[in-house]
């Protein structure tokens, strides 16, 4: 899988790949090895290989990560006590002539709403030409057994819709688009 992600105010790259029981996570290029164990419906302990420089062998390093998401659907990743804003943008996977899709709250340009993590569409609560409100409901995905409303960044008009009740989505996928 294939990520664009704005972590704490920086793009980055994200490549996942599972390795057997574990996962290939490259951050702008740079590959370690993740073991991830779920706490509960928000906490994972992970433990990730850091390399070793050339006088050590790699150690790894275990960070307990709780995700959660705000009304208007922020995304907060908490590492031990510290919280990141992370935003997942539209665009899910590269390749030659893909478009870039900014996940854009306000200001000039579409708005973009994307599933902040992997889950199933429960509502979609809006109509393709539909005129929206800030902060209005646009649609309800189940993500970690709760219910996360996702809301309009601001005013406009939903000009796509490409969520679809009960389908499942990854972390990432565009839901709607408002003009």
């Amino acid at each position: 899988m294939h990520y664009e992600v704005e972590i704490g105010g920086r793009l980055r790259r994200i490549d996942i790949t599972r390795s057997g029981d574990d996962f290939a996570v490259a951050i702008d290029g740079r590959t370690r090895q993740i073991t991830a164990t779920r706490i509960d419906a928000h906490q994972w302990s992970l433990l990730v290989s850091a390399p070793g420089k050339s006088d050590t062998p790699g150690r790894r390093v275990t960070y307990d990560v709780a995700i959660s998401v705000d009304p208007a659907g922020a995304l907060t990743v908490h590492v031990g006590s510290t919280p990141v804003a992370v935003i997942v943008n539209g665009r899910r996977r590269w390749g030659p002539g893909d478009k870039r899709h900014d996940g854009a709250g306000a200001g000039s340009g579409p708005q973009r709403v994307a599933a902040p993590m992997p889950g199933k569409v429960v509502r979609v609560l809006v109509a393709q030409g539909e005129v929206v409100r800030a902060r209005q409901p646009l649609v309800v995905v189940e993500a970690m057994k709760m219910e996360n409303e996702l809301r309009a960044g601001r005013d406009g008009t939903v000009s796509e819709i490409h969520a679809r009740e009960g389908v499942s989505v990854e972390a990432g996928a565009l839901l709607i688009v408002i003009q």
